[in-house]
Order: structure tokens, then C-alpha cells, then sequence
């Protein structure tokens, strides 16, 4: 190039230049997403509750999906394996990512507010779209957090019609609320010396926190006698209509003895049987928190909206647990908000799962396949310069298309790798990408030379050229568009997210640039046989 500050005067080339930096600092500070198959990953293995149709399977890999996305995983491979198992694939994580993981995908998902007995919001209730989390907040030593979400106005309606008349009682907010449970409580657990809440008073508020018609959730305390205890289950039991037992206290075989096969046991720490207190007054004591329970905070109901007036906007709000470094509170307040935040915007699984023991997953064949992949590009980008040096017989078209494909590659890998993940699925696209890139070239190259035959104005001829490239890389698009919206073929959106990534880039950016490059390459040329 005779005078390189020519061309890096064209604001085309120097739009690649800028981005292109822009893109690596981006780069080496937050890094690159490798997907599973470049730095091995773990396995989830779920099991259904029982078996299900194609069209019930297809529902909860969506859910999960979604419930992914929101929490921020940049990649998760959803498989069936026949009608009653899931295998989740996650590359490598933390310990600490792949339990909240973990969490996300044993809730069930069902969101019930209830108010005095009766449920006045669902998450049936809830618009799509209209879950936010609420930055977490710091006020002398305690850490918030919170969720937002917006329910249709049919629901409001109904809504506003249960809490009338309940100004300052609380709204208690559950995900996954026990069905048919009972909750097995040491008695030595009750009450709150700190606070100064007695037995009866803690008792109080553990029966309202569990009230609900037709679906309250007993609770039988230990007491000084274990054969009352042993009563009081066993009468539950019988009357059929509980399947489950919650506890954190450790088996007997006196109570085993009393738990028939099919009543299950759901073993808590201490820490989630133990219920967090508010102290309303002297004489009202709610339940904030409940964890065993899926308790998530007991809002108390404002005035203005127990007065008959519709509000469609609402809060779900939480404390970081005091028990916990004060280090570690924004951490867990910031997971619990996202982790909420991703089961409500799922929905509910229609099906409940049971979550086997994770494995670790090798990378092995995926380096290869890496190895495999990059060697490709390499071979079809000298292969396709060896046949353009050919038909045109100017070398000098070499350089403007390996820099112009390159940086296309650069830019497709940066924007994937930052906000997704590179997997081998979006590697295959890089390889397609590279030949639609360069029949791009082909088409700008051919008119430029048709240009210096026909003594046509460059701007004539480059606006013939790109509405040729405009339309293919519509086209491209269009096409890929069913696969990146996919929710059953999941392996292969990686494939559409680089195809439609390198057609935009290539339109707006790298191809300008290159029709840029080799315009002012024949101008100057041109100049020089004139003089």
C-alpha cells in the first residue's frame, strides 16, 4: 500500500479497526465462554416422578431452559433419555455454581401467595417477561434482596377482592409449598429467647404461616412424652391424606416403626427448620422465612391495597441470614434473587424431578474436535486465497481477504464467547461463516474489476455489490432464525447464533471494510497509469 493513511482515513476500515479493538480488550478482561466439549464440564442426571408424553418432556426442556438463561448459565444441554429421565450437561463450574444449579432444577416451581387462609396470587398469575431482580442493599450490617414481577389484571381483580380488609397482615410468599405434608418439629426449637418469643407464641405463628383451606399442613411438636408424638403422627397417617414427613430430627426406630412405605421422609438441616421471626407488636408474631417450607418472606399488606384498590405489581423480599459471614451476605443475597428470579420465569414443571448424584464430564474429544475444527478454517481460508490468487491473478487480494476474514471470525468469536458460549455446534457456523464471507468478497472483487472495464463510478458499482451481499445475508438469516428459537434442538443453536452473527458483521463491518481496501487499491492503480 503506497499510502496506508489514505486508507486508514475511510471511515470502513477504521470502523473495523475500532471494533476490533474493542472487542479484545473486552476479551482479556472478561474472558471467553468455552462450552463443554473444550474444558469438560459436569452431568445432572434428573429423574422424573413418573413417566411422560413427548409433548410434556418438550414442555419441561423448556422450563428448564428458561429457568437457565434467567440465571445466568451461559450454556445448558437439556437431553431426554426415554420418557422419564434428563440428563443436564453444564460445563465446568464451581462446587458453589453447580448446587444453586442444583436448587434451580429441584424446585418444582409453584408459586402461591396466601393471605388469612386463602390464596390470593399463583404463578399462573404471573406476566411473562415482568420478573426483575432488585439490586441487593446493605443497611448496617443486614443485606437485602428482592424480586419483582407483574401479574395479569385479571388477577389483580382477584386479588384485590381476597386481601380486602387485611391491612398490616401478612402475605405469606411460598415456592413449592409441601402438598400433603406434615412437619415433625423438636419442641426444644420453638420460641426465640433473643427476641422474646415464647412457645406458644412461635407456635402461633408456625400454625398461621401453614394455614391454607382445604390444604393446611400440620405440624406435631415434640414434647416431654414420646408416645404422644408417636400418637399424633400416627393419626395423620392414617386419616390418608399425607404422604410425606419434614423433619430435621434423626430416625427412630420407634417412629420408623409408625411410617408405612409409603410415606416418605424429607430429611432438613436445622438451619431450614428453623423459621425466622418478625415481632409485629407485643401480641403479633409472624413467620418472615420459612426454608423447609419454601417460605420465602411474609410481607405485611399495606393499607392502600386492602381498600378495594388493583394493583398488578408486587415484591418478593428476603434477608441474608445473620448466621453467615458478613462477607459472604451480598454473595448470597444477589444467588438467592437470581436463583428466584429463574424458577418463577420458568413456570412451574408439570412433573416433579428428582436430582441424582452430578459426574464430571472428560474434554477429551472436544480438543480434538477443537484441533480438528481450527485446522479447517485454517485449510478452507488459504484454499480459498490459493483460488482467488487464480481467477484474478493479483496477489495482492490476498492479504484484504485472510485480514477481513479473520477479523469476521475475531468478532464472531468475541460477541459468542462474551454473552454465550463457544461450543463446537457455534464453531461449525464460524467454518460455514467463512465461505459465505468470502463468496461476499467474490461478488464486491468482481464488480470493483468490472468497475475498471466499464469506467463505472465506484459508488455506482459498490451499491450494485451490496444490495447482491444485503440480500444473501438476509437470506442467511431468515433461514437460521427457526434454529436459534429452537427449544428442542438446543445442540445446534450455537450453529444459528454464528451464522447470523458472521452475515450482520459481514454486512455492516468487515465486508465495507474490504470493498474499502480493494476500491482505493485500484483508485490509486488507476491514478498511477494515468500519470
Amino acid at each position: 500500500m503506497s499510502n496506508l493513511k489514505s486508507y486508514l482515513k475511510d471511515k470502513r476500515i477504521l470502523i473495523l479497526i475500532v471494533v476490533s479493538i474493542l472487542f479484545l480488550i473486552a476479551d482479556l478482561h472478561f474472558g471467553l465462554h468455552l462450552g463443554i466439549e473444550f474444558i469438560g464440564g459436569t452431568e445432572i442426571p434428573l429423574t422424573l416422578q413418573h413417566s411422560v408424553n413427548s409433548t410434556t418432556m418438550s414442555t419441561i426442556q423448556s422450563i428448564i431452559n428458561q429457568r437457565a438463561s434467567k440465571f445466568g448459565l451461559k450454556e445448558i444441554i437439556v437431553e431426554p433419555i426415554g420418557n422419564s429421565e434428563i440428563d443436564i450437561l453444564l460445563p465446568s463450574t464451581t462446587p458453589a455454581e453447580i448446587n444453586s444449579t442444583i436448587s434451580v432444577l429441584e424446585s418444582q416451581g409453584r408459586f402461591d401467595g396466601i393471605v388469612a387462609g386463602k390464596e390470593a396470587v399463583s404463578g399462573q398469575d404471573i406476566l411473562n417477561g415482568s420478573i426483575g431482580i432488585i439490586p441487593s442493599t446493605e443497611s448496617n450490617g443486614t443485606v437485602g434482596w428482592g424480586v419483582t414481577f407483574y401479574i395479569t389484571q385479571q388477577s389483580a381483580t382477584a386479588f384485590s377482592k381476597t386481601v380486602y380488609g387485611q391491612a398490616n397482615q401478612p402475605l405469606y410468599m411460598f415456592l413449592d409449598r409441601p402438598q400433603n405434608s406434615i412437619v415433625l418439629l423438636n419442641g426444644s426449637a420453638l420460641g426465640n429467647l433473643t427476641l422474646g418469643i415464647s412457645r406458644q407464641q412461635a407456635l402461633t405463628a408456625m400454625n398461621s404461616a401453614l394455614f391454607l383451606a382445604n390444604n393446611t399442613i400440620p405440624i406435631v411438636v415434640t414434647g416431654n412424652s414420646l408416645n404422644s408424638t408417636e400418637q399424633s403422627l400416627s393419626n395423620y397417617i392414617k386419616s390418608g391424606k399425607y404422604n410425606r414427613i419434614i423433619t430435621d430430627m434423626p430416625r427412630s426406630s420407634r417412629m420408623q416403626a409408625i411410617i408405612p412405605g409409603n410415606v416418605s421422609v424429607q430429611e432438613e438441616s436445622k438451619v431450614n427448620m428453623t423459621p425466622q421471626y418478625l415481632q409485629i407488636s407485643t401480641n403479633q408474631t409472624i413467620i418472615e422465612s420459612w426454608p423447609a417450607v419454601g417460605l420465602l418472606s411474609s410481607p405485611l399488606l399495606n393499607p392502600g391495597i386492602t381498600n378495594g384498590t388493583i394493583s398488578e405489581s408486587y415484591q418478593i423480599t428476603g434477608v441474608a441470614p445473620s448466621t453467615i459471614s458478613p462477607s459472604a451476605r451480598i454473595a448470597y443475597a444477589n444467588n438467592q434473587s437470581k436463583q428466584i428470579a429463574s424458577i418463577l420465569s420458568g413456570g412451574a414443571l408439570p412433573v416433579g424431578v428428582v436430582v441424582n448424584t452430578p459426574t464430571t464430564l472428560s474434554s477429551t474429544l472436544g480438543k480434538s474436535a477443537f484441533e480438528v475444527s481450527i485446522l479447517a478454517l485454517i485449510l478452507a481460508m488459504i484454499f480459498v486465497s490459493v483460488m482467488i490468487v487464480i481467477r484474478y491473478r493479483r496477489i495482492f487480494l490476498i492479504g484484504p481477504i485472510l485480514l477481513t476474514t479473520l477479523m469476521e471470525l475475531f468478532i464472531i468469536v468475541s460477541i459468542i464467547g462474551l454473552v454465550g458460549t463457544i461450543d463446537l455446534a457455534a464453531l461449525a457456523g464460524m467454518i460455514a461463516v467463512v465461505g459465505t464471507g468470502i463468496d461476499a468478497q467474490i461478488i464486491i472483487t468482481d464488480e470493483i474489476i468490472s468497475k475498471e472495464k466499464e469506467k463505472s463510478s465506484s459508488r455506482v458499482v459498490m451499491s450494485h455489490a451490496f444490495y447482491i451481499v444485503w440480500m444473501d445475508a438476509i437470506l442467511i438469516v431468515v433461514a437460521m432464525l427457526p434454529l436459534f428459537f429452537s427449544t428442542s434442538l438446543t445442540q445446534v443453536v450455537g450453529f444459528s447464533e454464528s451464522t447470523i452473527i458472521g452475515a450482520l458483521m459481514g454486512v455492516l463491518i468487515t465486508r465495507p471494510a474490504y470493498g474499502a481496501i480493494v476500491s482505493r487499491h485500484f483508485d490509486e492503480q488507476e491514478e498511477q497509469v494515468g500519470k
